[in-house]
């Protein structure tokens, strides 16, 4: 008679306890615009934090991290068709400790994510899922995945976990440790300059395109760090073959769908091998890069009109991705306020006919190269197409006259343009400005007059005074608020861009600057194995490294490196040079993809020829 009551106090304190335990999320109105777009999920996001590590270990559940960005197309998909799912939401947070991750704020740990699923499925990509033991040790992931077909694995891996998680533990600890052990120890044997530029130049050709440019056979990145890296290996030993392929992928990457003919600036990269069409997000990290590029092609492969490029994407940046507090924003995104994908840049036939009318649009399609069968399911997306004379000598005009006439067209698509909603990511990141100022740098070099200078001085303004605390870089800020912790890549990114302007302007206190960074960066990221992406690390794995790969942006260590073995500090040449050193076997084995280590290693071992030769002059 008395477990009636009995039972219904157990069923009672047990829902109590379960509401306890009900996790929320905790994304509403997070600084990051990424997560913040989460905020209103089904899905109790976690932010990532040493109390969220402890939470999964406490509860003994998988951590599923999700790391993306905001102006991500498939990232927006998947929140849409997964993530805003209520039965997938009710099984992530009940049977998973569920993370978002802005890969922006947390790079050292969304590179290692992306180093495991590369290695354990050969590709990655964002939205990148990963799933790890309640240790840390990841067990598996996956890019974009339809609803059913995530839910499927969510239902399979609980199940899993819940009969075998001793055997997944297991696992997980030993693929990390098999993948820590695949990198070379040391160099069989030193190649010297002439070997390592060689087998720069032989792995570079065994991907080239040398048909439409760029690497690969699939879609096509701009590969920045790595056209870098060949332009100065053509200044230090010219190949035919060699300048021919740069002009090649440069003119495509300019003249096809990458590039926004209209406005200016650069796509973060093309769907197909041919560069027709792009994921349509707009990145500082390509803008800045791709500056730098262009400028030095102009010098290398003596073309004046890659030098105007350069200046076209710089003018774009000032203008359009300034922040109201200083610095410049992180991205604009690959959708618009509607959620079509590229939506703000194509055009169809009876918009460009009421903006436009009969005539100016012939002129348009013309110019622009809209009028093939390349039309994307929203319109065309304007291209390089017949030249502006070729354009005045058919249509029997004044090619001046003809220059205002498309000036008034283009103003008229712009202002058109203006109307549509662009969603932007506000963040300003510390790194992706330092390579902002260093392009910056180099572009006032070139223009003394053409205001360069003047924007480079307020971004090294803001570096020093917003980025900079007194005692550690912030990793970025939005509307006044600061996020995420540094990583190696703002202390690298920034140093290298200040020592730029500090070539530029020759400011003692710049230089200074740049050393106190390139010391906190040996201090904090530096060890006896190599370098690590994150200082304090709340998960095992992430592991010394003796280089870093050049990806989307330059390695971070690399940089390091160059950057140190320019400054006046002995201590400093020295700590680079035993740095480029340690990364030769690996420069050695795969030297395309440590292009940035392999020019520290040159630059290593010609500033060590230089001093023995002064000191044999002495």
């Amino acid at each position: 008679m008395c477990r009636r009551p009995d039972m219904l106090l157990r069923l009672l304190l047990l829902c109590l306890a379960a509401q306890a335990h009900a996790l929320e999320n905790q994304l509403h109105g997070h600084a990051s615009p990424y997560l913040a777009m989460h905020g209103e999920d089904p899905v109790a996001w976690q932010d990532w934090n040493a109390a969220t590590v402890a939470l999964a270990r406490e509860q003994g559940k998988l951590l599923f991290i999700s790391s993306g960005y905001f102006s991500c197309h498939w990232c927006h998909v998947m929140q849409r068709e997964s993530y805003r799912d209520p039965a997938i939401a009710a099984l992530l947070n009940s049977r998973f400790i569920p993370v978002k991750l802005d890969r922006e704020l947390h790079s050292a740990l969304d590179a290692y994510l992306i180093d495991f699923l590369e290695k354990t499925q050969g590709n990655a990509g964002w939205p990148l899922n990963v799933f790890l033991t309640p240790e840390g040790y990841p067990l598996i992931g996956a890019t974009y995945l339809p609803p059913e077909q995530f839910k499927t694995l969510l239902t399979r891996l609980d199940t899993s976990w819940q009969d075998e998680r001793g055997r997944l533990r297991n696992l997980a600890r030993r693929t990390l440790l098999q993948l820590m052990l695949q990198q070379p120890t040391d160099a069989s044997a030193v190649l010297d300059a002439a070997a390592l530029d060689a087998g720069l130049l032989q792995q570079a050709l065994s991907v080239a395109d040398l048909f439409e440019g760029g690497f690969g056979d699939q879609n096509k990145f701009p590969m920045t760090p790595q056209l870098m890296a060949l332009l100065e290996l053509q200044v230090r030993t010219p190949h035919p073959q060699l300048a021919e392929f740069l002009a090649l992928t440069l003119d495509k990457m300019a003249a096809e769908g990458l590039r926004d003919h209209l406005a200016g600036g650069f796509f973060r990269y093309t769907v197909d091998p041919s560069w027709q069409v792009p994921h349509f997000e707009k990145m500082l990290y390509t803008q800045a890069q791709l500056s730098e590029v262009y400028l030095r092609a102009a010098e290398v492969l003596q073309r004046e009109d890659f030098a105007s490029i350069a200046r076209d994407t710089l003018d774009f940046v000032l203008r359009e991705m300034a922040a109201p507090g200083g610095g410049f924003v992180a991205s604009f995104s690959a959708v618009d306020g509607n959620g079509v994908e590229g939506g703000v840049y194509l055009w169809d036939i009876d918009t460009l006919h009421g903006l436009l009318g009969e005539q100016d649009t012939a002129l348009a399609r013309r110019l622009w190269r809209m009028q093939d069968g390349a039309m994307l399911d929203a319109g065309y997306l304007p291209r390089r197409g017949e030249a502006v004379a070729a354009i005045a000598a058919a249509l029997g005009v004044d090619v001046d006259a003809l220059g205002e006439r498309i000036a008034s067209v283009r103003k008229r698509l712009l202002d058109a343009r203006t109307a549509r909603t662009l969603p932007v990511d506000d963040k300003v990141l510390s790194g992706w400005n330092g390579l902002l100022l260093a392009a910056l740098s180099r572009a006032a070099q070139r223009w003394p007059e053409a205001g360069y200078a003047d924007a480079a001085h307020k971004l090294r303004d803001y570096l020093r005074a917003k980025a900079w605390d007194g005692k550690a870089l912030r990793r970025a800020s939005s509307g006044g608020d600061a996020l995420g912790k540094a990583s190696i890549e703002d202390y690298a990114y920034v140093a290298y861009g200040m020592s730029r302007y500090a070539d530029l302007q020759g400011d003692p206190s710049d230089r200074t600057f740049v050393a106190v960074l390139l010391n906190l960066a040996w201090q904090r990221y530096a060890g006896q194995g190599g370098w690590r992406h994150d200082d304090e690390p709340l998960i095992p794995g992430l592991a010394e490294q003796p280089a870093m790969l050049e990806g989307a942006v330059p390695s971070p260590a690399a940089l390091l490196i160059l950057t140190a073995l320019g400054s006046d500090s002995p201590r400093l040449v020295a700590l680079a040079r035993s740095a480029a050193e340690r990364a030769r076997a690996l420069v050695q084995g795969d030297p395309f993809w440590y292009a940035g280590h392999l020019t520290a290693l040159l630059a290593s071992a010609g500033a060590e020829r230089a001093d023995g030769a002064a000191m044999t002059s002495d």
